[in-house]
């Protein structure tokens, strides 16, 4: 049974994925803990499953899981974090090498002074100037509006304890936001600044689409602002429409008429309904996140495993 296990969440990394395995391998040779890597394929449609079977079959250092389709990147790693054995910690980092391996000895230092979560704070990205205009606005906001301390700049590339691990395989959320939930579990937690490396190869496969989607999932999952905005536009309404009352009464009685005026009329229609409609769309971001919840479909489906050991086929489905 290994000391550690690294997970890597894997989909379409077939140009990297050579120097990948090279900086892994000096890793594993050098080190002085036993470790077993942990690869996901999350829907590869290149040759990057081929790859790690190839890998997994010839080495048993390095044992693979291949889901049946995309699941999503959080969901692929905690596919990854249900297949863990280690028994210290588990080193989570990308596939894209922006996430150095070679720190792993820093990270342990730091869990055997006793933290059960060492995350890596980004100081520096590599990354175009929108998208770390994004990432930085995101990190902030998120710090504002959350009801816990999620680490500004924070992401995935973390060592968290066996007991961590544990605790997050229990958690079931559907829609998933790992560096939230570690946030939340609590324990003794700290911050290693580290400069994020440009991607080595291959193009970044979280788009646009599917960044807004991880920011939406870490603000309602892990704030009650949105809610608080309708309430608060609520009563704002309410205030607005009992002034503008006062207001006509007293222009009744004093002058003898009412104020006239088919533009402010039409302005206030709509500007209550788009309040209405915001209002219903938060809503309906909650609504939904239930909806996909209580359903209790599996987070992924495993289709392989493979390690040098004889290679077990299954369709299994965990959650």
């Amino acid at each position: 049974m290994p000391n550690i296990n690294v997970v890597i969440p894997m989909y379409n990394e077939e140009a990297v994925f050579a120097q990948l395995v090279d900086r892994l391998d000096k890793l594993l040779s050098n080190s002085s803990f036993s470790i077993e890597v942990i690869l996901v394929d999350d829907g590869s449609t290149d040759q990057t499953p081929v790859l790690m079977r190839q890998l997994s079959l010839k080495d048993s250092r390095y044992k693979s899981i291949i889901l049946s389709r995309n699941f999503g990147h959080q969901n692929a790693l905690s596919a990854g974090l249900n297949e863990v054995e280690a028994e210290q910690a588990v080193f989570i980092i990308d596939a894209d090498l922006q996430d150095p391996p070679e720190l792993l000895d820093e990270f342990m230092s730091y869990r055997e002074k006793g933290y059960d979560v060492v995350y890596a704070v980004r100081e520096n990205r590599k990354e175009n100037l929108f998208k770390r205009a994004a990432y930085r606005a995101f990190y902030r906001i998120m710090d504002k509006m959350s009801y816990i301390k999620i680490p500004i700049d924070s992401g995935d590339f973390s060592l968290i304890s066996r007991r961590v691990v544990d605790t997050l395989n229990d958690m079931p959320e559907e829609s998933r936001f790992l560096r939230g939930m570690r946030s939340w579990i609590g324990f003794r937690q700290i911050g290693l600044p580290y400069n994020r490396a440009e991607r080595q190869a291959g193009e970044s496969k979280y788009s646009l689409t599917k960044l807004f989607k991880l920011a939406f999932d870490g603000i309602f999952n892990f704030s009650e602002i949105p809610i608080k905005i309708i309430t608060t536009s609520g009563l704002l309404v309410i205030l607005s429409a009992l002034a503008y009352l006062t207001y006509v009464v007293i222009k009744k009685v004093i002058f003898g008429n009412v104020p006239e005026g088919f533009t402010g009329l039409l302005f206030v229609t709509i500007l209550f309904g788009g309040i209405q409609l915001v209002s219903l769309g938060l809503i309906g971001e909650y609504v939904l996140r239930i909806f996909f919840q209580v359903k209790n479909r599996p987070l992924y489906i495993i289709k392989e495993r493979i390690r040098s050991e004889p290679i077990e086929h299954v369709d299994e489905t965990l959650s």
